[in-house]
């Protein structure tokens, strides 16, 4: 029986974490392991910087794709020797975007984004893999679209689990396996992406499909905290979490899991557990179906890069239910996500992410039928399990643009810059 081992950018962003991963894997050589890596450290941003350039027909991303060969290239010289085969199969991978580069954009960001953006993983999977056989852990290095098929849904794509059950069982044979996280492949053979942070969704889809004995995802912090530490001084441990309630987590922004994860290790009953790369010997947090009822700590959640968007009717009548399907069809069409929403008599407020690709075309289709007014640089602050001394004193002073409370969880839209004197 597998076990599912996910790590992050954070773990591999220079040779010094490398070699701790390497240390970590080595201690775990007995058991049979499918391993996820993402991009290295801040590759996928600055991937994601090409592509922006690309579109824009912007001369300089040539000179940005450098830096990103500049950042690879110091790794593998300080971890294989010079002649090594991995420094031309480095340099395909670079070719394989110059190509992209070299045509004329069809100002398709969304597919170009999920073309050229992809190759992080491949780069840190080629890396990792090479280096791990190096050191005496062998694997077998697998691409990630030989295994998870989706649909053409660029940046979110849909996983056609049949297909992709499938192919994970008739892929999946040797002990040590490594691939990447974050990518699928279409019909067409076509690369997809999952959504930013879909690794950890990679290593549930492959431990849904195998039944995994479990997941484990490592981070740079000692497990699931109640709250992000940068913000709250006195963040605590989770150490045991319900399936359920780390969904909800999840779905309210929770930076530690990707929302997408959990639904297919609960359905197979698979345990997730959070660990520090920094500190392995620490239990972290296990995520299962707890029986014995625990009480529930308060939970903090910041959701930064929110756009709230406030639309009535242009005549002033009533938000009724054909206004509502009007805006929830346009919101599908541009996929975009609702993470809050209120209506009053008149009018029907939203806040969501504020994608710079898909907020504009969305505002432009609904001002074609109501009156729109938003507001941009907010955050989306939500407290699991409040208790109303721990909310009034976290936003004490601050102006609040949208409020929702429900029995244990209260939501509220505050301006970005408050965030920062944010003390708990």
């Amino acid at each position: 029986m597998y076990k599912i081992f996910k790590f992050g950018g954070a773990s591999i962003k220079d040779v010094d974490n490398i070699i701790n991963v390497g240390n970590i894997l080595l201690s775990y050589q007995r058991d049979n392991l499918i391993i996820v890596f993402s991009a290295m450290g801040k590759v996928t941003n600055m991937l994601e910087n090409v592509v922006e350039l690309y579109i824009q027909k912007n001369k300089q991303v040539f000179s940005e794709l450098q830096k990103v060969k500049d950042f690879h290239t110091e790794i593998i010289n300080q971890l294989f020797e010079i002649k090594h085969n991995i420094f031309d199969e480095i340099n395909n991978l670079f070719v394989e975007i110059e190509w992209i580069l070299e045509e004329d954009s069809n100002n398709n960001y969304a597919y170009n984004y999920d073309q050229i953006v992809s190759i992080g993983e491949f780069l840190s999977t080629k890396i990792l893999s090479e280096y791990l056989n190096k050191i005496g852990f062998t694997n077998s290095l697998l691409d990630a679209r030989d295994l998870i098929k989706t649909d053409n849904s660029y940046r979110n794509a849909k996983v056609n689990w049949e297909l992709t059950v499938d192919c994970i069982k008739k892929n999946i044979k040797t002990k040590h396996l490594i691939t990447q996280g974050f990518l699928g492949c279409t019909s067409e053979n076509f690369t997809t992406t999952l959504g930013r942070e879909g690794s950890d969704f990679t290593a549930a889809i492959l431990a849904f499909s195998l039944e995994a004995k479990e997941v484990v995802i490592w981070k740079d912090v000692p497990g699931m905290m109640n709250a992000d530490p940068k913000y709250f001084k006195n963040a605590k441990l989770l150490e045991k979490i319900s399936f359920d309630e780390a969904i909800e987590l999840a779905y309210f922004g929770a930076k530690v899991i990707h929302p997408k994860t959990i639904q297919p290790l609960k359905k197979k009953q698979i345990p997730l557990i959070i660990r520090s790369f920094l500190d392995p010997k620490i239990k972290g947090s296990e995520i299962t179906e707890v029986v014995k009822k625990s009480h529930d700590v308060p939970s903090f959640i910041i959701k930064n890069d929110q756009i709230l968007i406030s639309i009535s009717d242009t005549s002033l009548s009533f938000i009724v239910e054909t206004h509502m399907s009007q805006i929830f069809s346009l919101l599908a069409k541009h996929d975009v996500s609702v993470n809050m929403m209120q209506n009053s008599a008149v009018s029907f407020s939203i806040c969501v992410d504020d994608d710079k690709y898909k907020i504009p075309s969305l505002i432009i289709d609904l001002k074609k039928n109501f009156k729109v007014y938003y507001n941009k640089n907010l955050s989306l602050c939500t407290i699991r399990h409040y208790i109303e001394n721990s909310a009034n004193n976290i936003l004490k002073g601050k102006e609040i643009l949208l409020e929702q409370k429900s029995r244990n969880t209260i939501q509220l839209v505050i301006n970005e810059r408050d965030i920062s004197s944010i003390i708990y």
